[in-house]
């Protein structure tokens, strides 16, 4: 395909569109979790002990809702991006066992381990030129 191999030359710009819609996604379902205190962070951090941690679940639900959050934002503007990209692949790795310990299957826990490959993946590519890190 002649025509699609020029779109090569955009591929920043490419990275940019993915940054964006994942960060301001990230984001959208952090925040709720953040604002939601300490009944809500205990709800999302109870998802640890699928991995025999059982200690403390309210700090894991807000680590996890500022990591969503926080980690979304700085996906978006291209800073800190390796960094996020690893706590958000952790965040979906416990995620994903969760939903496959509840037996909820793979179609539900699908989403969560894509967007897990998908932070995996740009850990290795970075954040391209047009970021806040831009090498």
């Amino acid at each position: 395909m002649a025509l699609l191999a020029s779109l090569g030359k955009y591929r920043n710009t490419g990275l940019l569109i993915i940054r964006a819609g994942l960060g301001v996604m990230m984001i959208y379902h952090g925040y709720p979790k953040l604002l939601g205190g300490p009944e809500q962070w205990e709800a999302v951090g109870s998802s640890m002990k699928y991995l025999g941690i059982t200690f403390t679940p309210t700090i894991w639900g807000l680590l996890a809702a500022v990591t969503e959050t926080f980690g979304g934002f700085l996906i978006l503007i291209g800073l800190a991006f390796r960094p996020a990209c690893l706590f958000l692949m952790i965040t979906m790795a416990v995620a994903s066992t969760m939903h496959l310990s509840n037996g909820d299957g793979l179609m539900i826990a699908s989403h969560a381990i894509e967007l897990g490959i998908v932070f995996l993946g740009l850990v290795f590519i970075g954040p391209g030129r047009y970021s806040v890190d831009k090498k």
